[in-house]
């Protein structure tokens, strides 16, 4: 019996070693057979290139390339002269805007009753003391005064 035990352990023992030996058989096959489908794919990229490299011409594309680049630079330069010719046009546009606009400004002025000059002319010129002050203050109270009703007349037409 412990003949049979001892032999029983060394077929299991074989058969361990004969299992492991079939496992990495069958990883080389795997291995084999997924380099083959590589080697299938490859080769099909390979035909698609070919056929891809055959069918471009180069020189056309060269052509059709430098084509559009000088297209591109004349558009460049014809927008370049347009953005000139209306920078140009806008210049004298805005001096005539800068005057319509003071006109505008003076006559609000005018529908006001102010007249700037006139304001500023009425401004003291030199420092005057306390009591000047104090009377300048209040003449400048009344015209406020005046000033206000005005303008609620104009906002009540």
């Amino acid at each position: 019996m412990a003949k049979d035990l001892v032999r029983t352990r060394k077929y299991i023992q074989k058969f361990y070693k004969m299992k492991t030996s079939l496992q990495g058989v069958s990883l080389r096959i795997q291995t084999m057979s997924s380099n083959q489908q590589m080697a299938t794919a490859m080769r099909g990229a390979t035909s698609a290139m070919k056929s891809m490299n055959g069918t471009m011409n180069l020189p056309g594309i060269q052509k059709v390339l430098a084509e559009f680049e000088r297209e591109s630079d004349m558009m460049d330069m014809k927008e370049e002269l347009m953005n000139d010719v209306i920078d140009d046009a806008m210049e004298g546009d805005e001096e005539d805007e800068e005057e319509e606009s003071e006109q505008i400004v003076q006559q609000v002025l005018d529908e006001i009753g102010l007249q700037l000059n006139q304001s500023l002319g009425d401004a003291p010129q030199t420092v005057a003391d306390h009591n000047d002050i104090s009377v300048g203050a209040a003449d400048a109270l009344d015209d406020d005064a005046a000033l206000q009703a005005r303008l609620d007349s104009l906002r009540r037409e």
